[in-house]
């Protein structure tokens, strides 16, 4: 049975646009979409602005086979519950933050059924809650879930973005890490953040990682596959 492999990008914004577009055409050239995280949040506005270029970018990558995810939470409150751990948030607040949070993202003309918590980070609170509002996939540092079966995909999230080192050794690591993940068949998960794609070296490294993936006869799929149950691998 093939490996999948997910490649998502994040951080979408005007001042990165070129560079998704141009790493999107070297994935096209490759045949592996992109599950594109849309953050709710309030600094991500512009990029959700019905005449933003950022918007219809999406839209044409959506016209393809790419797919979007939900990516965090929408803020409804000040103080302590807003800065409350995403791995800690008890279902009924996750519940007030994933309503809102739609609501965001339908103001945009966009819907999903898949969420990446903030930070990768899930709480069994959250999972409650994506289930209650009929989410089909949770992705998680650690596993993907498929909300309506209970089936588990564990493998890691790897990922190149803000906070995460560049440098020569750790791009190899990160080759390598795929790699070995696709040759023992195991689901690859590749995250990457739009800021990096400025840093040549980095994009590099992700495009390198795909490649040896796809050597290794990994399937691109998006996160969005998972909710259609077009994903089979070991669970756990």
């Amino acid at each position: 049975m093939s490996t999948p492999l997910v490649v998502s990008l994040s951080g979408l914004g005007l001042r990165v646009l070129d560079q998704c577009a141009d790493f999107a055409a070297a994935l096209d050239s490759r045949q592996v979409p992109l599950s594109l995280l849309i953050s709710p949040h309030p600094d991500h506005r512009e990029a959700r602005s019905p005449q933003s270029p950022v918007l219809h970018w999406v839209a044409e990558r959506l016209a393809r086979r790419d797919a979007v995810s939900l990516h965090g939470f929408a803020r409804v409150s000040p103080g302590l519950r807003a800065r409350l751990a995403p791995a800690r948030l008890p279902a009924h607040e996750a519940g007030l933050r994933l309503a809102a949070a739609s609501a965001v993202l339908e103001q945009s003309g966009l819907r999903t059924n898949t969420f990446i918590p903030p930070r990768w980070l899930s709480s069994p609170g959250t999972v409650t809650a994506l289930q209650r509002r009929g989410f089909s996939v949770c992705a998680d540092a650690m596993a993907v879930r498929e909300l309506a079966t209970g089936r588990v995909h564990r493998a890691r999230i790897r990922m190149l973005g803000p906070g995460e080192r560049v440098e020569p050794w750790w791009c190899r690591a990160l080759v390598l890490g795929v790699g070995r993940a696709a040759r023992r068949g195991q689901l690859v998960r590749l995250a990457l953040d739009a800021a990096e794609l400025r840093k040549p070296g980095a994009r590099q490294a992700v495009l390198d990682a795909i490649d040896l993936a796809l050597h290794h006869g990994a399937r691109p799929v998006t996160y969005a596959s998972f909710a259609r149950g077009s994903v089979h691998l070991g669970s756990g």
